[in-house]
């Protein structure tokens, strides 16, 4: 039985983002399902119930939800393809850390920056610059995170150096939404909210 694999997304969601870089890094054909996350597909509410978000990979029926939990999924599932993950339980206890604190602190920090004005979007700015300055610092000399392999310039020069050399992989920028859309997307989010 050949492997069925669905992803319900939305577009420009990191965390669907992260799902589809694994997905292509190791070369799983898959039927990629776009939600409206205002009118929720009544497969998403089926294949998610706890707590009704993508990204949520289906496998032969069966549904992964989050993406941290996914991407780990994927690794185990398809292990011929180079692997996601270091094998050292240390280093990938490490890796975990780091998606953690990507999935809570900059995902919190950069929607601030968007969702917010004034005071508040500057103080929001200078949190996200912090949170980057984070990662550049664990990032340190290293190409990539985690490893010596795939695994605001002015602010964060390592941390750009860093997403440039990511943008240089095919599956990295295939899977990235096109920048003028996520700028439109947000334009109009803020303007929906009323800050622009």
């Amino acid at each position: 039985m050949a492997d069925e694999v669905v992803l319900l997304d939305f577009w420009p969601s990191m965390f669907g983002i992260r799902v589809r870089i694994a997905l292509a890094e190791k070369g799983v054909k898959y039927e990629y399902k776009e939600e409206d996350l205002k009118n929720k597909s009544p497969l998403l509410l089926q294949m998610n119930p706890v707590h009704k978000k993508i990204p949520v990979l289906i496998h032969n029926g069966r549904p992964v939800c989050e993406s941290s939990i996914i991407v780990e999924y994927i690794d185990e599932v398809w292990k011929d393809k180079a692997p996601l993950l270091p094998s050292d339980p240390y280093q990938r206890a490490q890796a975990r850390f780091w998606v953690d604190f990507i999935d809570k602190k900059m995902y919190d920090s950069s929607r601030k920056t968007w969702t917010t004005k004034g005071e508040e979007q500057e103080a929001a700015k200078k949190e996200f610059f912090e949170v980057l300055k984070t990662l550049e610092g664990q990032l340190g000399d290293k190409p990539f995170f985690g490893r010596d392999n795939f695994g605001v310039e002015a602010e964060c020069p390592k941390f750009i150096a860093w997403v440039k050399r990511c943008l240089q992989r095919e599956t990295v920028a295939k899977a990235l939404p096109d920048g003028k859309k996520v700028f439109e997307f947000v334009s109009a989010m803020r303007t929906n909210l009323g800050l622009e």
